[in-house]
């Protein structure tokens, strides 16, 4: 190993002898030195923002020319085109008074993004070098992000397998790498860096996912993800929410919706700063309500955010948020296959619902303590509740009305996390440290037994027919997390970087509460009662974990990228799923946790910003992978009917191994140069996807492919621009797979079964005008009859048929008050 380092080291001192450097200062008009000016590198698509004191510097360029861009508020922008000759070209720039034509300026720069980037190694308070990374730039979709569509937002992100049965976009579904996608449950997901599921631990489930029109970008870190953020197989997933303009005392924007099946949505935010932008705010509201693309499948939601931050001095800055969200939804139910196939708009479940209340309040400081180091603490607090009322018997069983089971769940979740960053140099080469410290403590209470006994009523009624009784199950799950991690990322060359990293987790989950211990038998008046008790449970499991990881990084040259990272992952058992009395499936009580690594190989890059490309082979292995096998058992009611459910449990060792690829280019600018008026971005999301168990004593499993693991999934389109005017079309394919571990074709309650593969054209037109921005969507263009989940409980059981051709507007309107200006509207 040690003579392969110094190999490494050799090669690159050859290879690197020709890369110079561009650095320099930025300044004033009276000569004082600017932080946080832009400069962006135009050539190369690189940017960063100047130093304390002023400075910026790009390396590993080569010999030319360039052209440097730089834009700071409350000052001109300029543009520069240098010619790089010297190994270290020293080049200071002096920037005036703001003019007019900083906002053309601006919007040329933008107009490039494809909406989809990566992360450079080290950005804000983490390092991200050698990562699959993807982060997707929300304002350059020309999508319908009122009900945030997926399979749009998320068109350019490889792997993601989406399940979509409702067109209300309140919740979201996507798993990447053959990892489910239920409630993104795999996935770390996090707003602005805190947490925002029901139980990181315990119930690592998402049912707030913020409005897209309120977000700046979306970031997804892969499954290298785990030694920073946690131990999730998935990743991260962050959603950065948009920040009061620096430019504007106050900024106003609306956007309603209108669409198929009475859908209407309504957003509306506010946004701003103080003139010497020490202040900044930003808040929003949203509303939307629908009847459904099926029948007793209406909705309505709403959702509010308020931010503010203030920059006390310039090394402290502090930030407090709250966020606030309901809605309340009817679930149609599943379908089995011969339904489906007859008439995929039926619905067969009138009487079940769901609600959801959630509340996230979070604050979040950062000092500089010196130039070379930076400390950020946040600490957020959770306290959110779901309830589902409802028929959880088989879909073959007519809903004749009666007792419905009613399940409540509370979260109350507190945490604080920690992060330290150091730069510093060892041998003349720039090294990066990270270390950060978590404590989170969860507290879960899940009640179950049946609501409302109205026998004709379709209406919600959230509580339980015999509240003083004795439930069919009362839980409290308490859980702890204690994590520490460090992560240094050395640059070995200008080409060369490596970065190991650490990470412990103590890790506590308790399950303590009562089931109902029921025995009944046919009696000749009716159902006799031969025991009802209380039955007590109480469990414990403490474990300690360390993961450990490392990445590397080659640049062969200027803008493309080689990087390797690998990864150990964990993820704990849920406690509080092993308590749902669901008659479609059962829970083995001896789960065990699953452990496993993510390894990436990947090659990156982009050509003046006009192509860009990214493909990688990826290998995830499991240990001890949780899944669902189908069983048979006798009738509780007659024991001579024999009826199919479900085992989750814990299958056995699995692995999955993929390829994937992005590549989109701006071709006629490509062909015609940047200047040509016309944009036409082609991409092409491209994934192979390979997943088996490999060792397991379930022998029906051996060498059986993993379920919920499509073998491809082909996401293509096109983005026409021409001054205001945009023009997408987007296509979707995910191949057949199969929903459980014995590869089942189907069942006769349809809670497993195949996926059948299937393809969906979206269409998108947009218009600005000024202050004004109109849009028009057609949602399944080719009005396919497909389906992408399989649901064992709610919102099921069953078949969930995704939504059929639809049909959106929208009107979008910005005014703005800018500093020291009239009021004027915002092109």
């Amino acid at each position: 190993m040690r003579f392969f380092i110094i190999f490494l080291l050799i090669v690159n001192s050859y290879a690197t002898r020709a890369q110079y450097t561009l650095q320099g200062l930025i300044k004033d008009a009276s000569g004082q030195t600017l932080e946080g000016a832009t400069v962006y590198l135009e050539t190369t698509d690189d940017w960063q923002e100047t130093t304390r004191d002023g400075i910026y510097s790009f390396q590993q360029l080569e010999k030319g020319r360039y052209i440097l861009s730089i834009f700071a508020t409350g000052y001109t922008s300029q543009v520069h085109e240098i010619e790089l000759s010297e190994s270290v070209l020293n080049y200071d720039i002096q920037l005036g008074v703001l003019d007019a034509k900083i906002d053309e300026v601006l919007v040329n720069a933008n107009e490039e993004n494809f909406g989809l980037s990566y992360f450079k190694a080290v950005k804000g308070m983490a390092i991200y070098h050698a990562r699959k990374t993807e982060v997707i730039e929300c304002s350059e979709l020309n999508v319908n992000l009122a009900n945030n569509s997926s399979r749009q937002v998320y068109a350019k992100v490889a792997g993601l397998n989406i399940w979509e049965n409702d067109n209300s976009g309140i919740q979201l579904n996507i798993g990447g790498r053959g990892l489910s996608p239920d409630r993104t449950s795999n996935f770390n997901t996090r707003q602005n860096g805190y947490d925002i599921s029901a139980d990181a631990l315990g119930y690592p489930e998402t049912y707030y996912i913020p409005p897209a029109q309120s977000l700046e970008r979306i970031e997804v870190v892969r499954g290298a993800a785990s030694l920073q953020y946690g131990t999730q197989f998935g990743g991260l997933l962050n959603f950065i929410t948009k920040e009061g303009s620096k430019k504007h005392a106050f900024r106003f924007q609306t956007a309603n919706t209108y669409g198929s099946n009475h859908f209407l949505s309504s957003f509306n935010s506010i946004g701003g700063s103080t003139k010497n932008q020490k202040l900044r705010y930003y808040g929003f509201f949203q509303y939307k309500r629908g009847d459904g693309w099926r029948d007793f499948s209406r909705f309505n939601a709403h959702t509010s955010y308020a931010g503010i931050q203030y920059q006390a001095s310039k090394r402290f800055r502090f930030k407090l948020e709250q966020t606030v969200m309901g809605y309340l939804a009817q679930q149609p139910g599943g379908l089995t296959d011969q339904e489906f196939l007859e008439n995929h708009r039926q619905a067969k479940r009138p009487r079940n619902w769901f609600s959801v209340n959630w509340n996230i309040t979070a604050l979040d400081f950062t000092i500089q303590l010196s130039d070379r180091s930076k400390l950020n603490n946040r600490t957020f607090f959770l306290w959110a509740s779901r309830q589902s009322l409802g028929n959880l018997q088989s879909i073959n069983r007519v809903d004749y009305g009666g007792e419905r089971d009613l399940i409540k769940g509370n979260y109350k979740n507190i945490g604080n996390e920690m992060r330290f960053l150091y730069r510093y140099e060892i041998a003349e080469r720039p090294v990066v440290s990270l270390v950060g410290a978590r404590i989170y403590k969860g507290f879960t209470t899940q009640t179950q037994d049946f609501g409302n006994a109205d026998s004709t009523g379709t209406q919600q009624d959230f509580n339980f027919i015999r509240p003083d009784g004795i439930l069919k199950s009362d839980y409290q799950f308490p859980s702890f997390n204690f994590a520490t991690f460090a992560e240094n990322y050395f640059s070995i060359s200008d080409k060369l970087g490596i970065t190991p990293g650490l990470r412990f987790e103590y890790i506590q989950t308790v399950s303590n509460g009562v089931y109902q211990d029921l025995l009944t038998v046919q009696g000749a008046s009716g159902m006799d009662t031969l025991r009802n008790e209380a039955v007590a449970e109480f469990r414990q499991s403490k474990r300690a974990v360390l993961l450990f990881g490392v990445g590397a990084s080659y640049k062969p040259v200027s803008n493309t990228e080689v990087y390797a990272y690998f990864s150990q992952n964990y993820r704990a058992i849920n406690f509080n799923d092993m308590r749902i009395l669901n008659p479609n499936q059962e829970v083995d009580r001896n789960l065990s946790d699953e452990k496993g690594f993510n390894a990436d190989f990947g090659f990156r890059g982009t050509y003046k910003h006009l192509f860009n490309f990214d493909v990688t082979l990826f290998y995830l292995s499991y240990r001890n992978r949780i899944g669902n096998i189908q069983r048979k058992r006798p009738n509780a009611e007659n024991p001579l009917i024999v009826e199919p459910y479900t085992l989750r449990t814990n299958i056995g060792d699995a692995r999955v191994i993929g390829f994937e690829s992005l590549i989109e280019a701006d071709i006629l600018r490509v062909i015609k140069g940047r200047s040509f008026p016309v944009g036409l971005v082609v991409f092409n999301n491209f994934t192979i996807l390979e997943g088996r168990y490999t060792k397991t004593q379930n022998t029906f499993a051996q060498n059986k492919q993993l379920e919920l693991v499509p073998p491809i999934i082909l996401r293509s389109g096109f983005n026409l621009r021409y001054k205001k005017f945009q023009l997408d079309v987007q296509y979707s394919y995910t191949g057949q797979h199969y929903t459980d571990a014995s590869n089942a074709a189907g069942s006769s309650n349809a809670v497993v079964g195949l996926v059948d593969d299937y393809g969906v054209v979206d269409l998108n037109l947009s218009y600005k005008w000024k202050m004004v921005k109109l849009q028009f969507n057609i949602s399944n263009l080719n009005n396919e009859k497909y389906f992408t989940r399989r649901a064992s409980s709610y919102p099921g059981p069953g078949i969930l048929p995704s939504d059929g051709i639809s049909f959106y507007g929208t009107v979008q309107i910005q005014l703005g008050i800018r500093h020291g200006k009239d009021t004027r509207s915002l092109p």
